[in-house]
């Protein structure tokens, strides 16, 4: 049985693949989110204090090419904002405007949520 470093007390969580601290992972940076074609849009607000957050999910991208998308949605919004695991956070309830944006790079979008 090969062992496996899960995590360290120095830099953290480690990845499963290549074993190196997940801040540094070489194999994520590569890896494309997977989608099944369909961009979900829709805004949340469970656990972040009764504050709205417009999520995106399913962009079929690269990670660097998602969080420069998530800079031009941020921009456009006026607003701030993270990428985490795939998905798009902005600040805010700016699901038609976004809606609209993405629908213009020709994906198939849909309206999650209420």
């Amino acid at each position: 049985m090969k062992e496996r470093l899960v995590y360290s007390t120095e830099s953290g969580r480690s990845c499963p693949e290549c074993q190196q601290p997940v801040s540094v992972c070489i194999c994520r940076q590569t890896a494309a989110v997977k989608s099944d074609g369909i961009v979900r849009v829709g805004r949340e607000s469970k656990g972040r204090q009764g504050k709205e957050v417009t999520v995106i999910r399913g962009i079929p991208l690269q990670p660097s090419a998602l969080a420069q998308l998530a800079k031009t949605l941020r921009t456009a919004c006026g607003s701030g904002g993270t990428v985490k695991d795939g998905v798009i956070e902005v600040q805010g309830d700016h699901v038609l405007r976004i809606i609209t944006m993405l629908s213009q790079h020709g994906w198939q979008i849909k309206r999650s949520g209420g």
